[in-house]
C-alpha cells in the first residue's frame, strides 16, 4: 500500500507549539511519515546573479530575482535548533508516525544523522539528486535514501542510481515537477514507470495547486502504483505560510488516506468518476525540464552550501573539503 509522506516544510513558521500541533494533525489524518527540513539560515549562500535577477532585452529570464539579505532574514525566523529536531522526533514517536528530514548542506549531515531517528531513512531534495558527494555522505549515515528527481537531467538520475547501487544502499526515487505550483497537465506521472528501471520503489512528490486541483494528481499516482506519495501539509490558512498554496489540509490528507486503502478496481472507478481526463496527467516516461524548472534549478541548486576555507562556499555537488563548524558540540548539548 502507498506510504504517505507529509512534508511540514516551513509551514510551522518557526513556532514549536504549531510544529507539535501539525505533527499530531498529520498523524491523526493518516500520515505514515512526517517530514521536517533541516535548514539553517547560516548556510544560505550569496550569488550575485540573483540579487536583481537577469532578464534579456527580449524579456527572456536568465536568472530569477531572490536577494540574499531578504532570503536569509526570512529563513532566520524559521530556523529549527537541534533541540527542535529532538522535539520533532519525540512528538512523531508519541503520535505513532515515522519522523523524517531533508538535509540541505553537507557539513550538517553527521550532526543531524547522529540524532535518534527510529528509522535510518532520509529524504533528499530534487536539487541534490545530482549531488553525488552529498549522496555518498548521506549513504554513510543512513540506510534508505528517498530521493526526489525533479530538476534533474536523465543522465544525472542514472549516475545517482549507479552510485547508490554500488554502495549497496536501499533507495527510492520520487518523480516531481519543480514548479510551485505545477499544473495537472504537466504532472507527467508515467515518469514513475521510467524510474522503476533503477529501483523497485518509486513515487510522486506532488506540488499541484491545492485550491485549484485538490488531490487529483496524488490519487492518480496511487492508482498507478506509487509506493510513496509526498504532499506539503498545513493546518493554517493558505495565506499564512509561503507554501500554503501547495499544502493540503488534514481533511484532504484523510481523504487521500481513505483512497489509498481501496482496492485498485475501486480506485480506478473513483478516479474515472472524479477525474474524467485523468490520462492527461500521464505525459511521457521521459521529458525535458520546462524553462520554469530550469530557472528554479539554477537558484535552488546552490541556495545552501557548507563553509569552506577563506570564506568560499563548498556546494553539495563539489567533492571538496569543508570546515568543521562546531555543530558537534551543539548536538552533544541537545542530546544531554
Amino acid at each position: 500500500m502507498t506510504k504517505l509522506i507529509v512534508e511540514l516544510c516551513q509551514n510551522h513558521n518557526g513556532d514549536r507549539e504549531l510544529f507539535g500541533r501539525m505533527i499530531k494533525a498529520a498523524a491523526d489524518s493518516g500520515a505514515d511519515y512526517v517530514k521536517m527540513q533541516s535548514i539553517f539560515s547560516s548556510d544560505v549562500t550569496k550569488r550575485d546573479r540573483f540579487e536583481e535577477g537577469v532578464t534579456f532585452a527580449d524579456g527572456t529570464v536568465q536568472a530569477i530575482k531572490r536577494p540574499y539579505n531578504a532570503e536569509k532574514a526570512r529563513l532566520s525566523k524559521l530556523d529549527l535548533s537541534l533541540d527542535d529536531h529532538l522535539f520533532f522526533i519525540e512528538k512523531c514517536q508519541e503520535f505513532g508516525v515515522v519522523p523524517l528530514t531533508t538535509i540541505f548542506s553537507r557539513h550538517t549531515i553527521p550532526i543531524i544523522a547522529g540524532l535518534p531517528w527510529p528509522e535510518r531513512t532520509v529524504k533528499v531534495a530534487s536539487y541534490d539528486c545530482a549531488s553525488l558527494p552529498m549522496l555518498r555522505e548521506l549513504a554513510d549515515h543512513f540506510e534508505h535514501l528517498i530521493v526526489s528527481t525533479g530538476a534533474t537531467h536523465d543522465e544525472e538520475i542514472r549516475q545517482a542510481a549507479k552510485l547508490l547501487t554500488s554502495l549497496g544502499k536501499e533507495f527510492s526515487f520520487l518523480h516531481c515537477v519543480t514548479s510551485y505550483p505545477n499544473a495537472l497537465d504537466s504532472a507527467n506521472l508515467s515518469r514513475m514507470k521510467w524510474l522503476r528501471a533503477f529501483t523497485n520503489k518509486v513515487g510522486w512528490s506532488d506540488h499541484t495547486h491545492v485550491e485549484r486541483d485538490g488531490i487529483k494528481a496524488a490519487k492518480v499516482a496511487i492508482m498507478l502504483g506509487a509506493d510513496f506519495v509526498e504532499r506539503h501539509f498545513t493546518i493554517l490558512e493558505k495565506d499564512q505560510t509561503k507554501d500554503g498554496p501547495v499544502s493540503i489540509t488534514p481533511a484532504l490528507l484523510k481523504e487521500l488516506n481513505d483512497f489509498r486503502i481501496l482496492s485498485k478496481e475501486q480506485q480506478k472507478t473513483l478516479v474515472e468518476k472524479e477525474i474524467p481526463a485523468w490520462q492527461s496527467l500521464l505525459g511521457t516516461p521521459q521529458r525535458k525540464m520546462t524553462s520554469t524548472e530550469l530557472l528554479n534549478r539554477d537558484y535552488y541548486r546552490g541556495r545552501f552550501a557548507s563553509p569552506g576555507v577563506d570564506g568560499v562556499w563548498v556546494y553539495n555537488w563539489e567533492d571538496k573539503p569543508f570546515l568543521d563548524t562546531g555543530m558537534h558540540a551543539s548536538r552533544e548539548k541537545a542530546t544531554a
